[in-house]
């Protein structure tokens, strides 16, 4: 079974679904209160940051070593 749309089908169709993910980032942050970072998550993010600001990198395979996998 073939199926065709044509463009304007397709607009149609994406549109509606930003519609819906807009919805559901709503409901989640309606449920979903944000929590303030811990002193030691706020430090984390700050090395974070950092790291990008100098351009720092690491591999994918340094990634992975890193999460104990």
């Amino acid at each position: 079974m073939t199926v065709t749309i044509d463009e304007n089908e397709l607009k149609m169709v994406l549109n509606k679904l930003d519609s819906v993910h807009l919805e559901l980032l709503r409901l989640r942050a309606m449920l979903l209160p944000e929590e303030e970072p811990t002193a030691e998550e706020k430090k984390e993010i700050k090395v974070a940051k950092d790291e990008l600001e100098k351009g720092s990198k690491i591999t994918l395979e340094e990634f992975i070593k890193n999460l104990g996998c």
